[in-house]
């Protein structure tokens, strides 16, 4: 009995060992599939947040290609908004100064029109009181009764006017070399008396020969527009006045055609008549003065005139036939 106690004895105690190691084995079993469940889920959890930053760092590329696209895109549209701009303002340039072109154009145009019509009105008007004149001539001539006397009167016009012809053909042939001679002598001693005035202060020379800021027009061009302007404002206020009956007497005898420089201060008023070559007829030199003094008060300077000037000495030559005319 007590062999079989110790066989059962040892038989259970073999059996435990065998639960025990079964259990352990067991245990151990639920510990690597514990371990391995636990690395499965680390190696998930890993390639879940490998995943999350990849498409995270795919997101922020594709955020900084787009950023990128959108700053070159907004850049060029503000290189396209500036070059736009750019081009309205050259255009607006282009079309003011256009505009202003075409009218100085216009002006110069309604300028050259009045200048025109006005020739038009006086040597229509001029044309109508030499017909008037011939007629009336014409009239006297054929109550004459002596034919010797009109014979005469007729070869005696024909030598004055064949005198007048050769004498004038004579002087156009000197006349640029007298008035460049004239001209020069005149600019010589304005610069000496300018030179002598400055060297003067307390010179009794009158301002008109010192002090006094000259022009000289001597013929028909000028860097000044206003000069030009203001001279041939003043040479047709001379030649449309119907100033001719004033000296149509004295211009009948034959004559050199008188060269005169009148001085015109800022005010208008002149302040000298010069004949730098005279006519050689007292009376027609008398008569040009007198159709001077006839256009009296004159304008003005302008204020652009004003600015550069206190007097302007405009040069011209006085020819007549059916009017005056200043070359």
């Amino acid at each position: 009995a007590a062999a079989r106690l110790e066989a059962e004895r040892v038989e259970t105690e073999r059996q435990q060992a065998q639960r025990q190691a079964a259990a352990r084995q067991e245990a151990e079993r639920a510990e690597a599939r514990r371990v391995e469940a636990e690395r499965i889920a680390t190696a998930r959890l890993e390639a879940e947040r490998a995943e999350v930053a990849r498409v995270e760092a795919e997101r922020a590329a594709l955020a900084k290609v787009e950023a990128e696209r959108a700053a070159a895109a907004k850049a060029e549209a503000e290189r396209a908004a500036a070059a736009k701009v750019e081009a309205e303002r050259a255009a607006a340039a282009k079309a003011e100064a256009e505009r202003t072109a075409a009218a100085r154009l216009e002006a110069e145009r309604a300028q050259a029109a009045r200048v025109a019509a006005e020739r038009a009105v006086a040597a229509r008007a001029e044309a109508e009181r030499a017909a008037a004149v011939r007629v009336d001539a014409e009239r006297q001539e054929a109550a004459r009764a002596e034919a010797a006397r009109q014979q005469a009167a007729a070869d005696d016009a024909a030598r004055r006017e064949a005198a007048r012809i050769e004498a004038r053909r004579v002087d156009e042939a000197r006349r640029e070399a007298v008035l460049r001679a004239i001209g020069q002598q005149l600019d010589a001693e304005a610069a000496q008396r300018d030179a002598a005035a400055r060297a003067s202060p307390g010179s009794s020379l009158p301002p008109s020969a010192s002090t006094l800021r000259r022009g000289r027009l001597f013929g028909r061009s000028d860097p000044n527009v206003e000069l030009i302007l203001y001279a041939e404002a003043w040479a047709r206020r001379i030649q449309l006045n119907q100033t001719f009956d004033i000296v149509r007497a004295a211009a009948a005898r034959p004559h050199t055609p008188p060269v005169v420089t009148v001085a015109i201060r800022s005010d208008g008023s002149v302040e000298s008549v010069t004949f730098v070559r005279p006519s050689g007829v007292a009376e027609l030199d008398e008569a040009i003065r007198r159709v001077l003094q006839s256009v009296l008060p004159l304008s003005a300077f302008p204020p652009a005139l004003a600015r550069d000037y206190d007097v302007i000495e405009i040069r011209r030559t006085w020819t007549f036939d059916m009017a005056i005319r200043l070359d």
